[in-house]
């Protein structure tokens, strides 16, 4: 998902990372820094009385624009 948004909305910083060799590596790691992001706040928001997955959808919410969805390149 990340890369596909990140060809589409982010070509400059693709092309930069391919030529660096290091996209891989970057998506790897913004795949990582989410799944714990979304693991911490997935429990505290079940600590908050959400259910799994309200804690979950909210979570991804937070989360996504992050490191997966980044904003339009200008």
């Amino acid at each position: 998902m990340a890369e596909k948004h990140w060809r589409e909305h982010c070509p400059k910083m693709v092309r930069e990372l391919e030529a660096t060799g290091q996209l891989h590596q970057i998506l790897l790691e913004a795949e990582e820094k989410t799944k714990d992001e979304m693991i911490q706040l997935t429990q505290r928001l079940q600590n908050q009385g959400l259910t799994p997955q309200q804690a979950h959808d909210r979570a991804w919410e937070m989360v996504r624009e992050t490191y997966i969805l980044l904003p339009p390149e200008t």
